[in-house]
Protein backbone atom coordinates (compact mmCIF):
# COMPACT_ATOMS: atom_id res chain seq x y z
CA UNK A 1 0.00 0.00 0.00
CA UNK A 2 1.45 3.38 -0.78
CA UNK A 3 1.47 5.81 2.00
CA UNK A 4 2.56 9.04 -0.08
CA UNK A 5 3.77 10.37 -3.36
CA UNK A 6 4.65 13.71 -4.99
CA UNK A 7 6.24 15.46 -7.51
CA UNK A 8 9.36 18.13 -7.91
CA UNK A 9 7.77 21.26 -9.59
CA UNK A 10 9.73 24.61 -11.28
CA UNK A 11 7.01 26.92 -9.76
CA UNK A 12 5.96 26.45 -6.10
CA UNK A 13 3.02 28.94 -6.22
CA UNK A 14 2.01 28.07 -9.53
CA UNK A 15 1.85 24.74 -8.74
CA UNK A 16 0.16 25.64 -5.42
CA UNK A 17 -2.31 27.07 -7.17
CA UNK A 18 -2.97 24.28 -10.03
CA UNK A 19 -3.40 21.34 -7.43
CA UNK A 20 -5.64 23.38 -5.09
CA UNK A 21 -7.84 24.35 -7.80
CA UNK A 22 -7.54 20.98 -9.83
CA UNK A 23 -7.59 18.49 -7.13
CA UNK A 24 -10.71 20.22 -5.04
CA UNK A 25 -13.45 18.30 -6.97
CA UNK A 26 -11.70 14.66 -5.67
CA UNK A 27 -11.89 16.47 -2.24
CA UNK A 28 -8.53 17.00 -1.82
CA UNK A 29 -6.95 20.24 -0.33
CA UNK A 30 -3.63 21.51 0.59
CA UNK A 31 -3.56 20.08 4.22
CA UNK A 32 0.47 21.21 4.98
CA UNK A 33 2.90 23.46 3.99
CA UNK A 34 6.58 22.87 5.38
CA UNK A 35 9.12 25.12 4.70
CA UNK A 36 12.87 24.62 3.44
CA UNK A 37 13.86 25.78 6.88
CA UNK A 38 12.09 22.71 8.38
CA UNK A 39 12.69 19.86 5.87
CA UNK A 40 16.37 21.63 5.87
CA UNK A 41 16.77 21.01 1.86
CA UNK A 42 13.09 22.63 0.08
CA UNK A 43 9.64 24.17 0.58
CA UNK A 44 6.55 21.57 -0.04
CA UNK A 45 3.11 21.18 -0.03
CA UNK A 46 0.48 18.32 0.96
CA UNK A 47 -2.42 17.24 -0.45
CA UNK A 48 -4.87 15.13 0.63
CA UNK A 49 -8.61 14.51 2.05
CA UNK A 50 -8.63 15.50 5.62
CA UNK A 51 -6.50 14.41 7.99
CA UNK A 52 -3.75 13.28 6.32
CA UNK A 53 -2.22 14.11 2.95
CA UNK A 54 -0.72 11.72 0.67
CA UNK A 55 0.04 13.87 -2.43
CA UNK A 56 3.14 16.17 -2.10
CA UNK A 57 4.89 18.48 -4.43
CA UNK A 58 8.60 20.00 -3.55
CA UNK A 59 10.24 23.14 -4.90
CA UNK A 60 13.20 22.31 -7.30
CA UNK A 61 14.19 20.85 -11.34
CA UNK A 62 11.04 18.85 -12.39
CA UNK A 63 11.37 14.94 -12.16
CA UNK A 64 12.54 13.83 -15.59
CA UNK A 65 10.88 11.86 -17.45
CA UNK A 66 7.54 13.25 -16.02
CA UNK A 67 5.40 11.33 -13.40
CA UNK A 68 2.44 10.05 -13.81
CA UNK A 69 -0.01 10.30 -10.97
CA UNK A 70 -3.58 8.28 -10.77
CA UNK A 71 -6.17 9.78 -8.45
CA UNK A 72 -9.35 7.92 -7.74
CA UNK A 73 -12.70 9.29 -7.91
CA UNK A 74 -15.83 8.31 -6.51
CA UNK A 75 -17.64 8.77 -10.09
CA UNK A 76 -17.48 9.72 -13.52
CA UNK A 77 -19.05 12.99 -13.05
CA UNK A 78 -16.27 14.22 -10.35
CA UNK A 79 -13.55 12.88 -13.25
CA UNK A 80 -15.44 15.28 -15.29
CA UNK A 81 -15.04 18.35 -12.92
CA UNK A 82 -11.82 17.23 -12.46
CA UNK A 83 -10.42 17.85 -15.72
CA UNK A 84 -12.31 20.91 -16.11
CA UNK A 85 -11.22 22.61 -12.89
CA UNK A 86 -7.65 21.26 -14.19
CA UNK A 87 -8.33 23.28 -17.60
CA UNK A 88 -9.51 25.78 -15.90
CA UNK A 89 -6.42 25.92 -13.51
CA UNK A 90 -4.00 26.33 -16.43
CA UNK A 91 -3.83 22.54 -16.97
CA UNK A 92 -2.98 21.41 -20.51
CA UNK A 93 -5.02 18.88 -22.09
CA UNK A 94 -3.69 15.05 -21.98
CA UNK A 95 -6.96 13.08 -22.59
CA UNK A 96 -10.19 14.17 -22.37
CA UNK A 97 -12.56 12.62 -19.81
CA UNK A 98 -13.99 9.17 -21.25
CA UNK A 99 -13.87 5.19 -21.31
CA UNK A 100 -10.73 4.23 -21.66
CA UNK A 101 -11.42 -0.04 -22.70
CA UNK A 102 -8.50 -0.85 -23.38
CA UNK A 103 -7.56 -0.62 -19.72
CA UNK A 104 -10.91 -2.74 -18.49
CA UNK A 105 -14.16 -1.90 -20.34
CA UNK A 106 -15.28 0.16 -17.03
CA UNK A 107 -12.16 1.94 -16.95
CA UNK A 108 -13.24 6.11 -17.20
CA UNK A 109 -10.63 8.25 -17.05
CA UNK A 110 -9.28 11.83 -17.71
CA UNK A 111 -5.68 13.26 -18.01
CA UNK A 112 -4.40 16.64 -17.99
CA UNK A 113 -0.54 18.21 -17.51
CA UNK A 114 0.43 19.97 -14.64
CA UNK A 115 2.20 23.25 -15.28
CA UNK A 116 5.74 21.42 -15.08
CA UNK A 117 4.14 18.62 -17.75
CA UNK A 118 3.45 16.27 -14.93
CA UNK A 119 0.56 13.66 -16.37
CA UNK A 120 -2.29 14.11 -13.83
CA UNK A 121 -5.24 11.89 -13.83
CA UNK A 122 -8.83 11.28 -12.16
CA UNK A 123 -10.19 7.85 -13.09
CA UNK A 124 -13.26 5.94 -12.02
CA UNK A 125 -13.35 2.49 -11.92
CA UNK A 126 -17.29 1.67 -11.25
CA UNK A 127 -19.51 0.52 -14.00
CA UNK A 128 -22.16 2.42 -12.78
CA UNK A 129 -20.48 5.79 -13.39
Amino acid sequence: MIDHTGVMVSDFAKSIAFYEKALAPLGYAKLMAVSAAETGHTDTAGFGEPPKPDFWISRGTPNQPIVHVAFRARSRAVVDAFYKAAIAAGGRDNGAPGVRPHYHPSYYGAFVLDPDGHNIEAVCHDPQG
